[in-house]
């Protein structure tokens, strides 16, 4: 039987009767069983029989969700009920949450069936998704390779055709990079439009965002418009419009700024930069103008505030751990090391750069429409590598320099989304393009026209071996 490939088509399909969420779930085991071995891109599974007996269940309820008996694998960061939420850490192998979080609820609510959870760098930090307990997940298009992070395993479960739609978040990257890694698209919405689980600290903690990733951008559409909405109990959620009404206007001519490497500053491995500039004609097949521009700002400075603000945050969330006893990785001991230099003088020095930040971006958005930007600094690198130590003998400072790129649009809170621009050396990469805050809908429509191009092939995972993760 065809199956559709986008997650509109499915849930048509399933409403007009020509496929059910049965036959959907089935085809997607078969799927995962034919490449997760290799790939390891989704975790704590659902027995089949289970995995059917709830996609039987959707079937048998009325059709009216948008997305009504889709697969949905839940990243392992976020609590699904009935699901053990690891975080990648041993210690929390056994935590299996009877709720599901604010916006897994709303995934649930819509229709989709939970059948698993989606790998991530333990604690999501970093952008390599390996972890002490279930290990890496491999780049489909080489196994050998890094998927990125921290929503590795969710890219890696789209490129690799487990699922159509794929939950995420996105503090330091992780939306954008395993977009780009893995050839699919991802969108890092402006802070507040999806919240976050209203538990822990609520005002400060605004460096990272949940969001969608898909292989087609109006599936990305959809699943964003699932996810949005305010919720009383976290003070910043905001009631945007929904995206998905807005994508039949057509764009006119676009203003575009390209940054390249921010004047130099950001190291780039070796030809990546020029295969950017390269992949730049196609927003002018799209229609849309590009103009180089300088950076708007220091580096430093921003990496200054980025560091300081990231590193009070994580503290925040694994401290408590290292009280009680648990052996943490090399990257969250980077980021509490970190922690204990900080002053109170610190984080205020670093919110207001943060402020300057946003504000020297509202003067650019009076120029342009939007700001490209590359979504990484590194292709996709070897799968037992922790993270590059250094880049073209420049020798990176911490776990995270190396994303360094990644850091503009997390530190304004402004929607930024991942365009899959080609294979380079035959490896993905691609740009990130940032917009004004709500303006999703531009972004949207521009991936709407960057996919027409067909830029990114799939990957060929006909000849794989059963790589067990480790």
């Amino acid at each position: 039987m065809h199956i559709p490939s986008t997650a509109r088509e499915q849930v048509a399909a399933i409403k007009a009767g020509t496929l059910t969420a049965e036959t959907l779930m089935a085809a997607t085991y078969d799927r995962m069983e034919a490449v997760n071995g290799t790939l390891n891109a989704v975790v704590s599974v659902l027995p089949r029989e289970e995995a059917m007996a709830r996609a039987r269940a959707a079937d048998a309820k009325p059709n009216d969700g948008p997305l009504h008996g889709l697969p949905l694998a839940v990243k392992d960061l976020a609590n699904a009920a009935g699901f053990p939420t690891t975080q990648g850490a041993p210690f929390f192998a056994e935590m299996t949450p009877v709720e599901d979080d604010l916006v897994i609820a709303r995934l649930r609510g819509a229709g989709a069936v939970v059948f698993g959870k989606t790998n991530s760098p333990e604690f999501g930090l970093g952008s390599h998704t390996t972890n002490r307990l279930f290990g890496p997940t491999r780049n489909p298009y080489d196994p050998t390779r890094s998927a990125g992070g921290s929503s590795g395993g969710a890219g890696v479960a789209l490129a690799s055709g487990i699922v159509s739609i794929a939950d995420g978040s996105d503090m330091m990257g992780s939306l954008r990079n395993p977009a780009v890694w893995n050839g699919v698209f991802g969108i890092r919405p402006t802070v507040g439009r999806v919240p976050r689980d209203p538990v822990g600290e609520a005002f400060l903690a605004t460096l990272s965002t949940l969001g969608p990733m898909a292989r087609d951008p109006l599936d990305l559409a959809l699943l964003l418009d699932v996810m949005s909405g305010p919720d009383p109990r976290v003070p910043d959620a905001q009631p945007l419009d929904p995206v998905l009404p807005k994508l039949d206007a057509p764009l006119s001519k676009l203003r575009l700024g390209w940054v390249g490497d921010w004047g130099g500053a950001w190291t780039m491995e070796h030809g990546l930069l020029a295969a950017y500039e390269g992949a730049l004609s196609g927003f002018g097949a799209c229609g849309h103008g590009v103009d180089p521009i300088a950076p708007p700002m220091s580096r430093e400075v921003l990496w200054q505030s980025w560091t300081h603000l990231r590193a009070m945050l994580v503290h925040g969330g694994l401290s408590p751990l290292v009280a009680a006893g648990h052996t943490l990785n090399g990257q969250a001991d980077q980021e509490l090391a970190k922690a204990k230099t900080l002053t109170v003088d610190d984080i205020l020095a670093a919110s207001a750069i943060r402020s300057d930040w946003f504000r020297c971006l509202a003067g650019l958005w009076e120029k342009f429409d939007a700001l490209i930007l590359p979504a990484a600094q590194v292709r996709p690198y070897d799968v037992t590598q922790t993270w590059p130590s250094e880049i073209n003998g420049v020798e990176m400072d911490t776990y995270h320099r190396w994303m360094e790129c990644v850091i503009p649009a997390s530190l304004a809170g402004v929607p930024a989304i991942a365009l899959p621009a080609g294979l380079d050396q035959g490896l993905p990469f691609g740009f990130q393009v940032l917009a004004a805050p709500g303006r999703e809908d531009l972004l949207i429509r521009l991936a709407m026209e960057w996919h027409q191009f067909g830029r990114m092939p799939a990957p060929d995972m006909s000849g794989y071996a059963q790589i067990k993760p480790g």
